[in-house]
């Protein structure tokens, strides 16, 4: 990982292959650039803008998703994706892709038999279905309450090198809530949209948000 003040630091993630085989190589896939990345086609093109300039914005990210699609056979890497919100104690939410991987089609992770809970420090884990985009998480061990986590997240791994590291993300400075004008709230994300990537206001986007960008700067696999 790197945040922006430039420091870089390594971890190293043990992974369950037998316990959660699907997941597992999805995971490996989105680590392994030299082999391809996690191969995966263009999101449906957004035609749901109501301004002129949104829905132009719109159409270039679609085009350029098809382009690198048809032309490069680019998969998803978690290079250069960040660490999006850090909820002290509870979770650290990491790998949310840019740029061009924006509107490319998110994995579905499903495990029937995967008994495996957040009962350790540095445990991780991807959460269940779709609705996760591309990132995994990584439970920093000091939450008394993992059954929310152990519902709706599959259990993958755990954190073998870095412990000190991940300490370190638990107690980055962060958003504690965002600009609320009234209504009802939002309810979570389980993963940032273009939108909050964007500036939207909406009541999510923000908070839990490390104060300084903290990026993923290079992935691999270890043999």
């Amino acid at each position: 990982t790197s945040s922006s003040s430039g420091e870089e630091d390594r971890i190293v993630i043990g992974l369950y292959g037998k316990a959660a085989p699907n997941s597992v190589a999805i995971l490996k896939a989105l680590c392994d650039e030299q082999h391809g990345g996690y191969q995966t086609s263009c999101k449906p093109k957004d035609e749901s803008r109501t301004l002129q300039k949104d829905q132009l914005e719109a159409n270039k990210v679609y085009n350029s998703c098809i382009e690198s699609v048809e032309n490069r056979g680019t998969g998803v890497t978690y290079d250069l994706s960040t660490v999006w919100r850090v909820i002290p104690n509870d979770r650290i939410d990491v790998g949310a892709v840019q740029g061009k991987f924006i509107s490319r089609l998110p994995p579905n992770f499903q495990e029937e038999n995967n008994p495996l809970k957040h009962d350790t420090k540095g445990t991780v884990s991807v959460r269940r279905g779709d609705e996760g985009g591309f990132g995994f998480t990584i439970y920093p061990g000091s939450s008394d309450e993992t059954s929310s986590l152990d519902e709706s997240h599959i259990v993958v791994g755990r954190v073998l090198e870095g412990m000190d590291i991940v300490e370190k993300l638990n107690q980055i400075p962060v958003v504690k809530s965002a600009a609320y004008t009234g209504g009802p709230r939002a309810a979570p994300r389980a993963a940032p949209s273009r939108a909050c990537r964007y500036g939207s206001s909406e009541y999510f986007c923000s908070e839990y948000k490390p104060l300084k960008k903290i990026l993923i700067t290079r992935t691999g696999i270890l043999s």
